[in-house]
């Protein structure tokens, strides 16, 4: 049993959820997150913990961001798109139990800016050295990366931010880098 409350699109999620492990869910009910939803969220949060689970897509990254803006710490679970589709259909209720568990044993907490007191260990300079950034393939360098890191698919600016919000370390960054090259076959960016 996951002792915090995850936060997901819909019914249909849930029921994968539960499927893969003994958990509870708030369901967002879609894109239109509501003030009731949020409350509850806050609550399970204050009392329990939260962990966002969204779709690897654009309605979900926005709900993601809804939830996170308002009710902060909260932790994130990233499932790559590859492991949620289905017939041309990207969501969580398309992935096995096993994509669910990893990506639930693979959770990154949520830094507040404010206690972000230290310069971000991952600086501009090094997205764009590992062609993240400006680069002709730097949109599937970054799908990879963001897979490989746990922190989910996202344009260059929300990337940077997501490096630093999640603390992700210098180590991380270049253990991933050293991966995706080698599976890339040492090709460059």
């Amino acid at each position: 049993m996951i002792k915090e409350i995850i936060v997901v699109e819909g019914k249909d999620d849930t029921v994968a959820i539960k499927r893969a492990l003994e958990a509870e869910t708030i369901e967002t009910g879609g894109s239109a997150v509501g003030e009731d939803v949020l409350r509850r969220v806050a609550l399970a949060q204050q009392r329990r913990g939260v962990i966002i689970f969204t779709d690897p897509d654009h309605a979900g990254e926005r709900i993601r961001k809804i939830v996170a803006q308002r009710v902060p710490g909260c932790k994130h679970a990233f499932l790559p798109q590859e492991e949620a589709l289905y017939k041309g259909d990207i969501g969580v209720e398309n992935a096995s139990p096993e994509a669910i568990r990893r990506a639930l044993a693979n959770v990154r907490t949520e830094v507040a800016e404010e206690q972000a007191d230290t310069a971000p260990e991952i600086t501009w300079d090094d997205l764009m050295k590992a062609g993240l950034l400006v680069n002709a393939q730097a949109s599937e360098r970054r799908l990879r990366m963001g897979n490989l890191l746990g922190i989910g698919y996202a344009n260059g600016k929300q990337f940077y931010k997501r490096c630093t919000m999640f603390r992700i370390t210098r180590e991380e960054f270049e253990q991933a880098l050293a991966r995706m090259e080698q599976e890339n076959g040492g090709s460059e960016s």
